[in-house]
């Protein structure tokens, strides 16, 4: 059964898409920690990074790189953060999360809901900035 990553990337279900290449594709988080909450996912549906080929592991770094660079210019923050937990989506992702504080990327702090006009606000700032 397909991952709901996978249903993203085959726009059968719509998700707040900030940047897309051959092999992946970068969205805002529905549920994010702080505002500017990206997923960076590739296109193959591999459940766990290291198992992941070399060169495609290197090349969503390179890709989350970008991704992260154009979030750090949309949203006011210090750094963004980067997490890979894997266990809540059999799909490897690469959070990118905009921190001021260490708390900013605690994963078991209480969700944000944000509404989808700021949602849609925030993703056309980080395709604006994307190099």
């Amino acid at each position: 059964m397909p991952s709901i990553f996978t249903k993203i990337i085959n726009r059968e279900i719509p998700a707040y898409i900030v940047a897309e290449d051959e092999h992946f594709i970068a969205f805002l988080d529905v549920m994010p920690l702080v505002e500017g909450h990206t997923l960076v996912v590739p296109k193959t549906e591999v459940d766990y990074i290291f198992d992941l080929d070399t060169t495609t592991l290197a090349n969503l770094m390179v890709f989350a790189q970008r991704v992260a660079k154009a979030v750090k210019k949309s949203i006011p923050c210090k750094r963004i953060g980067v997490a890979v937990i894997g266990l809540e989506v059999p799909h490897t992702h690469v959070h990118l999360v905009p921190l001021n504080t260490m708390n900013d990327i605690n994963f078991t702090m209480p969700k944000i809901k944000l509404p989808a006009e700021t949602m849609q606000a925030v993703a056309d700032r980080i395709k604006a900035n994307l190099v």
